[in-house]
């Protein structure tokens, strides 16, 4: 539910398939925002609409549905999709990346919100899941475990914002400059780090 995370996508994705066999992309959950069912305050959903648009002018390629504020009371509780991602992420990796693509599609194409559980079940239905295994999964402490022990190792990586990049070998930690319009320009930074780090190399 991070939209710059979803704009961020279309460059990741090209990156991954630049970068050599040995480095292997890791997905961490955030958190971002804690359960809550208060409804957004107006000026919180005005400032997010203005990321909206920010993102539209950095990245031209992506287009919101604004509807979304006209016919959902928004939520600012980002957790039921983290518990989301990781319930779909037990019935398989490869479900990890097409339930993040469901929510995101849901949330910033369909003007679905995310933050219920109702629409969570609609993209659980529609990537091929199990729904009754992914509805006990939401509400397991297995998972709420997962998802705490996830937030932690974003907090331990000094992850301050989203999306960050980082290079990881033997324990020590590399920032990698996220580039929304231009893969290229990662893969120089990373094999410019595996160039000079004693060991490896591209």
């Amino acid at each position: 539910m991070c939209s710059w995370c979803y704009a961020f996508d279309s460059s990741l994705t090209a990156l991954q398939k630049e970068l050599p066999d040995f480095i292997k992309i890791k997905k961490i959950i955030g958190g971002l925002a804690p359960d809550t069912t208060i409804p957004m305050p107006i000026e919180l959903q005005h400032n997010i609409q203005q990321t909206w648009r920010r993102i539209e002018q950095t990245v031209p390629t992506i287009q919101f549905n604004y509807n979304f504020w006209i016919i959902n009371t928004p939520i600012r509780s980002t957790y039921p999709a983290c518990r989301a991602i990781l319930a779909a992420r037990q019935q398989g990796a490869d479900f990890e990346d097409k339930m993040i693509s469901a929510i995101q599609t849901a949330y910033y194409q369909k003007a679905k919100n995310p933050s219920l559980q109702s629409a969570l079940l609609d993209c659980a239905l529609e990537v091929g899941l199990d729904v009754d295994r992914f509805a006990n999964g939401l509400a397991s402490d297995e998972i709420e475990l997962e998802l705490q022990n996830e937030i932690s190792t974003a907090r331990s990586l000094g992850v301050g914002s989203y999306p960050s990049l980082q290079l990881e070998d033997n324990g020590r930690i590399y920032p990698v400059s996220v580039d929304y319009l231009d893969h290229d320009s990662m893969v120089s930074e990373i094999v410019s780090i595996l160039d000079n780090t004693p060991g490896i190399s591209c």
